[in-house]
């Protein structure tokens, strides 16, 4: 059976769950429709997902159309989630965009566009909630070009606007599809406004396609579909669809998108196995591994072997994933999305390999914690579980991070914001953990405004036995961004493998302070070398020690994370929303139509949702997303 592996994304509360169920029920994975309000969809089975309303973890489903297995996952649309969506698109081949008819792009779905850009995933768009109040698909189209910068082609048009929305035109097939009590409805579009938004469309082809070009004005309905299928897998543009996925409207034509438009995985069954863990749960069924096959195959009882570890680990079953539910198969094969139980080491981002053929695939890059809480146990008993909780936690979610305080000696738990470290909070108080926590803080960083040259460090060591020697001289300066490392040492001073030693310490010392530091180059400039008592060890300290002593002569500045927020209010409650953004040491950025965005430091964003509802008296919501860091006040 031929495949798609795709992903369904968007901004919060834009209707992924909701589209979810809707094309599992479409296809007759269900026989019944869950809704988000209810607290039953298939997706959302997470306790906190349901009390919430929100979806926090990725979930992987499958269903079956026009002789196609569909594996969707469905992603959160919370920023402070965004490492779960950054996984799942690593091992995706497709994915949909929803986008609300009325708000159109917004700041998290933007996000999630720019997140499918690092990993080249062809995608569609759906606008959803046409049936809305002020519900506008031009407009939103027009938010995809500017606010995304690609080219949008629109192949359905509504039947009927906001209240009054039916069903839609569809360009490619010229039909009228609507839907009446459940069921899906045809008749072949008719009129003059049809054929020339055909028109339009195929003009809008033709000048990114040449063999539409060839067609143009006379275009079979075969040569516009091959190359809106060549364009978006070339990413040149995205098709976008419509409907209402509440209303049920719109979803049997974006599932035959998906099949026209999106990619099949690629891979060979037959080579040796290259398999890519994207995620570990630990549920009633025990620990669970799950991966994406790029070649080869894995089968119930095979031995398969993580190149990193240098380990071997045994697969005891292959399940086929539905949400919470899982069928064994007897084996997964290139293109499939599965979890295996046994492995009890592989961790998101190990590869999984045969030994006799290895191989390391790419794996996504957590997050870097912005914000921290520290978690301490109420009871001694508790406090010897503490740390294998802690630390199964931080396993299922990579994002999470723990650490001990080197003053305070508490625990801190690291995430990506106030949202998920409540959410992993809350998960140790439902395993039984008498735990309190302290108030949340934001993770600062350092940087040099004003760098040091020629730091002579002198590192010798004689203690008895063989000796440590070695002298580097090192200039600071400040850099754009991150941390970065350059050698003009002439004339074989220092040998290559004692600077990349001195680099490797340099990269220690940037983590030895009080907060981390970034945004600097250093430069070995010189050095000095014994020819029995240096080493790359004694190297790498000198850059470890040298950097620490040229950081002390440097001028720094403290840095702090910074959030970009976007408040819909109205009108009238706009002053006391800029009022409080001031309050907050907030620079308002933009403000249109009952929004206004400012770029806000993250302390300052610690209960503004209660801040905000009470200022609003709930009329007010709020989005935000990181914007880096910016010198403190």
């Amino acid at each position: 059976m031929r495949v798609r592996n795709i992903g369904i994304l968007a901004h919060v509360d834009a209707g992924k769950t909701t589209l979810t169920e809707r094309i599992l029920f479409r296809t007759g994975a269900t026989y019944k429709q869950g809704e988000v309000h209810d607290g039953n969809t298939v997706t959302d089975f997470d306790p906190q997902e349901r009390r919430r309303g929100i979806t926090i973890f990725a979930a992987a489903v499958s269903c079956e159309w026009a002789g196609h297995r569909l594996s969707l996952i469905d992603t959160p649309g919370h920023v402070d989630f965004a490492d779960e969506v950054e996984r799942s698109l690593r091992i995706l081949d497709g994915a949909v965009v929803v986008f609300d008819a009325v708000a159109g792009v917004e700041p998290q779905s933007e996000a999630v566009w720019r997140q499918a850009d690092r990993y080249r995933v062809p995608r569609i768009a759906f606008v959803n909630k046409l049936d809305r109040a002020g519900a506008d698909l031009d407009a939103a189209v027009r938010s995809i070009r500017e606010r995304l910068g690609v080219v949008p082609l629109v192949v359905q048009v509504p039947l009927g606007t906001q209240e009054h929305f039916h069903g839609v035109l569809d360009l490619v097939s010229m039909k009228e599809i609507g839907w009446a009590d459940g069921k899906r409805e045809e008749r072949p579009a008719e009129g003059v406004a049809a054929r020339r938004a055909r028109a339009r469309l195929e003009e809008a082809v033709a000048e990114l396609h040449p063999a539409a070009l060839e067609e143009l004005g006379a275009m079979r309905d075969e040569t516009l579909r091959a190359a809106l299928r060549d364009l978006t897998l070339g990413g040149t543009a995205v098709v976008v669809l419509g409907g209402s996925a509440y209303r049920d409207k719109g979803v049997e034509p974006l599932l035959d998108a998906v099949v026209d438009y999106l990619p099949a995985p690629a891979g060979d069954p037959a080579a040796p196995l290259a398999a890519l863990v994207f995620k570990v749960h630990t549920d009633r069924h025990g620990r669970l591994t799950f991966l994406r096959v790029y070649d080869g195959s894995v089968t119930a009882g095979d031995t398969v072997w993580d190149p990193v570890a240098q380990r071997a680990e045994r697969v005891g079953r292959v399940l086929r994933v539905q949400a919470d539910r899982h069928t064994d198969v007897e084996r997964a094969v290139a293109g499939d999305i599965v979890a295996v139980a046994g492995p009890k080491a592989a961790r998101a981002g190990t590869t999984l390999c045969s030994r006799a053929h290895p191989v390391l695939l790419e794996a996504p890059h957590p997050a870097e914690p912005l914000v921290s809480v520290a978690v301490e146990a109420r009871t001694r008993a508790d406090g010897q579980r503490l740390a294998a909780a802690l630390g199964a936690l931080v396993e299922q979610h990579p994002s999470l991070s723990t650490r001990v305080d080197p003053e305070s000696g508490q625990t801190l738990l690291s995430g990506q914001g106030e949202l998920q470290l409540e959410v992993a909070v809350t998960r140790l108080r439902e395993a039984g953990l008498a735990v309190t926590t302290g108030r949340p803080q934001v993770a600062y960083r350092e940087t040099v405004v004003r760098g040091v040259s020629g730091v002579l460090y002198r590192h010798v060591k004689q203690d008895g036995g063989p000796g440590q020697f070695a002298h580097v001289v090192l200039d600071v300066a400040p850099a754009p961004d991150g941390f970065a490392f350059a050698c003009t040492v002439i004339g074989g001073r220092v040998p290559a493998d004692y600077v990349r030693a001195v680099e490797a310490g340099c990269r220690e010392a940037l983590g030895d302070g009080v907060h981390p530091v970034v945004g600097l180059r250093v430069t070995l400039t010189d050095g000095a070398t014994h020819p029995k008592d240096s080493s790359e060890l004694a190297f790498r300290r000198a850059g470890r020690l040298g950097l620490r002593a040229a950081l002390a002569a440097c001028e720094t500045v403290r840095l702090e994370p910074v959030a970009e927020v976007t408040v819909s209010a109205p009108a009238d409650a706009l002053g006391a929303v800029l009022g409080d953004l001031a309050a907050r040491r907030g620079q308002v950025t933009g403000s249109g139509a009952g929004s206004v965005t400012a770029v806000v430091p993250l302390a300052e964003l610690f209960g503004y949702a209660t801040r905000l509802r009470s200022r609003t008296q709930g009329r007010a919501t709020f989005t935000t997303r990181p914007a880096g860091y910016r010198p403190a006040g």
